[in-house]
């Protein structure tokens, strides 16, 4: 389960139905041959036939959302909207606005009333995609919603809808470890949790493998085939990307092998038995995928905006994976955000952007802790520390009045 290439998802059938779905093509198309797959597709159906709120779980890439899709296509709600929030993707202030709507007036950019997606969903089912990354004051708030269903824009006093709406929420962390760590709430965390559906990583289900690639291949315009050896190397590997990564990989062989039969000379390197960044465990392949990105960087092989910037915005990087890019981007320039532009293969002009960006999405590091002290004073470029939010910004200090009113 996964993305194809652009934004269609992995199973989803265009034309004829690949050779080995493990779920009927009446909603997305799910491939696999495991026993892992059809299981999870039996319980998603058998779930759909009620209200009751799904927690589905699982490692980045695996195609949580659409297990999502499947639900609510086999659900009584089919006929109504199913509409997707990525949690991790929206800033606090405009993740509130998103899924409860605002009024007119209620904040600098509200020129006119706005339906939040809940109300959108009204009806059918939302999907609520890295609800870990919700604030704790978003977690009460949407704790309050499942207690009422109740609504209200953000700037209304008054103004309250009553909506019906299925939730299916989905996470690639541990809930209970981020409530014992006082990260989430343990009432929203049983609240969401009704029903508990985990999807495995793809290292898991290597029977899979082969289905996918198979299903990859007869979708492309340029017609390759891969050797046994070959496709014996895709299935021992442990794709800690799971089946995004696994659709990269097959894309570029489509595009960028030499000749229309692939060996196991042809495939990416980090890919070939002995590798050792394969079975590293979870913190030790972000850090190791953090050390690739910048040495890639570095080199000049990518540029931040036409590489990370779009891995990053598809949920392919964490924040913590943009958190720990940055931080080697800082550790080389001695705490410089100004040369770390430069380094990642933005223009000089893009300082503020970049800044900006970082900030939305609460991945600014501190660049003091990169400051070097005895070093001559050209090594070092005065600069503000960059802002959390650029929606946060230093205010002029007010005069103070001396006349009376």
């Amino acid at each position: 389960m996964g993305p194809t290439s652009g934004s269609r998802p992995a199973t989803e059938s265009h034309g004829h139905p690949p050779d080995h779905p493990a779920c009927p093509p009446s909603g997305p198309l799910i491939i696999g041959r495991s026993a892992a797959i059809r299981s999870i597709c039996s319980t998603a159906e058998r779930v759909a036939e009620g209200d009751a709120k799904v927690l589905i779980t699982g490692e980045s890439g695996v195609g949580k959302d659409l297990i999502a899709q499947l639900i609510h296509t086999h659900s009584r709600r089919a006929a109504h909207p199913y509409v997707a929030v990525n949690c991790a993707g929206v800033p606090e202030t405009l993740l509130e606005s998103q899924l409860f709507g605002h009024v007119k007036g209620a904040f600098t950019d509200a020129f006119r009333d706005k339906v939040g997606t809940l109300q959108q969903a009204q009806g059918g089912t939302i999907f609520l995609d890295e609800v870990a990354e919700m604030s704790l004051r978003m977690q009460a708030m949407f704790l309050r919603f499942l207690e009422n269903g109740e609504i209200q824009p953000v700037g209304s006093d008054l103004m309250k809808t009553q909506v019906n709406v299925r939730v299916i929420a989905a996470t690639n962390k541990d809930l209970a470890a981020a409530v014992a760590a006082g990260h989430f709430r343990e009432d929203l965390m049983y609240r969401l949790d009704v029903v508990h559906i985990h999807v495995p990583p793809l290292r898991e289900r290597a029977e899979d493998i082969r289905a996918l690639i198979e299903h990859h291949l007869a979708g492309a315009k340029r017609r390759i085939r891969l050797t046994e050896d070959a496709l014996r190397v895709l299935e021992t590997y442990r794709w800690p990307g799971n089946v995004r990564e696994l659709q990269n990989v097959i894309e570029r062989l489509i595009w960028m092998s030499p000749g229309d039969v692939v060996d196991i000379g042809d495939l990416p390197t980090r890919l070939l038995p002995g590798r050792t960044d394969t079975i590293l465990p979870v913190r030790e392949r972000r850090r190791q995928r953090a050390d690739d990105l910048f040495r890639a960087l570095s080199d000049g092989t990518l540029s931040f905006w036409e590489h990370v910037h779009p891995l990053f915005l598809d949920r392919d990087l964490t924040r913590h994976d943009l958190r720990e890019l940055v931080r080697r981007g800082l550790a080389t320039t001695r705490g410089n955000y100004q040369a770390v532009v430069r380094l990642f293969g933005m223009q000089a002009g893009d300082y503020k952007r970049f800044l900006n960006f970082l900030g939305t999405h609460d991945c600014v590091v501190d660049f003091r802790e990169f400051r070097t002290t005895g070093l001559p004073e050209n090594h070092i470029v005065k600069e503000p520390v960059p802002p959390k939010s650029p929606a946060v910004g230093h205010r002029k200090p007010q005069r103070k009045s001396t006349g009376s009113r």
